[in-house]
């Protein structure tokens, strides 16, 4: 895949924030985004709708997620998935009313909750090293992003999508860590959770998936500044990541 900058110009700052899951990119950007009245645009978002859809689709079953072996799809399922992905409709809306972050709707289906679980997360890291699943949404990507005053998350954001970003960061945290925030998370929601244990392995697991796939694999771009939030509070975070964004814009 193409890492040269998109065709379309950008018309103001990119920001590419990376990392793996459970860093708090999401949660870093929308704090990011209020603060510097910048757009949010959550790329992962994107292959957790082709995943979510692929499942409801049946393309993907849900009982296989847990082998790495059953992941890995035929030249067959891949063309669906990827056709798939080329005939869906995905939109960010804003409701402040009901969230200051974005709402997801996928073919006008609100599924911002729906895309968040665990069976979802396994499913998009798989469906993320699909060569024509990348390339679908790749320019849709760039679209959003070169509006402008626009933070873009995901895995390969300073690398692929935007290597031309103004400024970039790859967040970081223990795989420990990032299973505790995980699991507070899906506690939250009042449904039956895994273990911390089988949290942990998922996530070590989806780690080495996204870093050792051929396609757009997870890793920080040379020039980006790395933030390790294992020790730090979200404010902490946001503060730091806000102050070496006014430094460089300015």
């Amino acid at each position: 895949m193409s890492t040269r900058s998109p065709a379309t110009p950008k018309q103001g700052p990119v920001i590419a924030i990376d990392g793996p899951a459970g860093t708090g990119k999401s949660s870093v950007t929308k704090r990011l985004c209020q603060n510097l009245n910048f757009i949010h645009v959550d790329t992962g978002a994107l292959y957790r709708c082709v995943a979510h859809e692929s499942i409801r689709s049946q393309l993907i079953k849900v009982s296989l997620l847990k082998d790495p072996k059953t992941r890995v799809f035929d030249e067959s399922t891949s063309e669906k998935i990827t056709q798939l992905a080329r005939s869906i409709h995905i939109e960010f809306k804003h409701d402040v009313d009901r969230d200051p972050s974005n709402r997801v709707f996928l073919n006008g289906e609100d599924v911002t909750e729906a895309i968040r679980t665990p069976e979802v997360s396994l499913a998009a890291s798989a469906v993320s090293a699909i060569p024509g699943v990348r390339a679908s949404l790749l320019g849709q990507q760039r679209r959003l992003g070169c509006v402008g005053n626009s933070i873009l998350e995901g895995r390969d954001i300073g690398t692929v999508v935007f290597p031309d970003a103004d400024l970039k960061f790859f967040m970081t945290a223990s795989v420990e860590e990032r299973a505790k925030r995980r699991l507070s998370e899906l506690e939250s929601t009042g449904a039956n959770v895994p273990s911390f244990e089988e949290i942990k392995n998922q996530i070590a697991d989806r780690d080495h998936s996204d870093s050792t796939r051929a396609i757009a694999p997870l890793k920080p771009a040379p020039e980006s500044i790395e933030i390790d939030t294992t020790s730090l509070s979200l404010d902490e975070v946001v503060a730091k990541m806000e102050a070496e964004i006014r430094n460089r814009l300015s």
